[in-house]
């Protein structure tokens, strides 16, 4: 089977953001905060913002990635150490006001956060928390929704969370990068980068080469959603993040999953590297490397069969063929002579 591992680990670097974008990024967040400070200091000086960068962005998770369009996006909390005495759509609508005219853009006011856009090139969402007692690690914050009030929610426990759960070779958030990638590629009704991120959570499978791990994370997703369709954050508020899909929903992510886990199948079953790459292109989307035209097992044996040469246990059998078992053959005779 053509093994595509490096074409994955190569995909995987070209789903980071560049640096350029990065740093542009860090300069406009560093803009948004400064706009906030002043703003509360003259408008709100009871509320003093305080600042933390949580989701896929935070080093402790970085599964960040840029999208299909060459956008990407940045979760900046914004804090408040305090009761609040206004509504949660009132204090969302004063970050809105004091980013309002950092881009050329009108900051949209979400359910969640408000997101400054920067077009073509990166949006960055401020999610809104109180919490009466900064140092009170038992009281988790409340996050601002216009429509729902202030409810707990803490995204620095979901942080901690997934850094415990990372594998030291980063498989899983390689596994999580491609999985969100696969979501980007289809879009529409599939799952949420957040989401993603915890089925691979539940259902990863390491192996030595990312694309069968990924294609046997796709089977125990299939498994575990075929059993049942709960997805609980680990975390507060410990919600169920598939609670509002209806049936529709639910078989167009099913009918996409199965047809990623019949081509991953494929991909792997074919020798050629070109023909396999052009199958997990089908749902990673144009930006995955095309693979070369060769049978990349036969040339992987080949290269296992000069080493053999090349060691000290190497052995000629009766049919000419290189092997290391002594009992089978004669030795190698001991050359320099490399074919040159």
């Amino acid at each position: 089977m053509a093994n595509c591992n490096k074409l994955f680990l190569d995909f995987n670097k070209d789903l980071r953001p560049s640096s350029t974008k990065i740093d542009r990024m860090k300069t406009s967040r560093e803009h948004i905060r400064d706009k906030i400070r002043d703003y509360f200091m003259e408008n709100h000086p009871e509320y003093s913002p305080h600042f933390w960068i949580q989701g896929s962005a935070n080093n402790k998770v970085k599964t960040q990635i840029l999208y299909k369009d060459d956008t990407c996006d940045l979760d900046d909390g914004v804090y408040f150490f305090r009761e609040p005495d206004v509504e949660a759509k009132t204090l969302q609508g004063w970050i809105k006001d004091a980013v309002n005219g950092v881009t050329s853009t009108t900051p949209q006011h979400r359910r969640k956060c408000i997101r400054v856009i920067y077009q073509d090139a990166y949006h960055v969402d401020l999610p809104v928390y109180c919490k009466s007692d900064k140092d009170d690690d038992s009281i988790p914050p409340e996050l601002a929704d216009k429509e729902g009030g202030f409810s707990p929610s803490d995204p620095k426990d979901f942080v901690e969370w997934f850094h415990c759960e990372k594998d030291e070779e980063r498989q899983l958030v390689r596994i999580v990068k491609y999985l969100k990638a696969w979501g980007d590629n289809i879009r529409n009704k599939m799952p949420t980068g957040l989401a993603l991120s915890l089925l691979a959570v539940d259902c990863i499978s390491i192996n030595d080469r990312d694309d069968i791990a990924i294609k046997e994370t796709l089977l125990a997703i299939k498994e575990k959603l075929d059993n049942d369709w709960t997805l609980k954050m680990p975390t507060t508020p410990n919600d169920d993040l598939f609670e509002n899909y209806d049936d529709e929903k639910k078989e167009y992510i099913m009918e996409k999953l199965g047809a990623f886990i019949d081509d991953a199948e494929e991909a792997l079953n074919e020798p050629n590297q070109q023909k396999a790459s052009k199958l997990w292109k089908n749902h990673l989307g144009k930006r995955f490397p095309l693979g070369k035209d060769e049978d990349t097992d036969a040339k992987e044996n080949a290269l296992k069969e000069k080493s053999a040469i090349l060691s000290s246990n190497a052995f000629v059998n009766r049919d000419g063929k290189i092997t290391d078992d002594s009992s089978t053959g004669k030795s190698v005779p001991d050359t320099k002579n490399y074919g040159g």
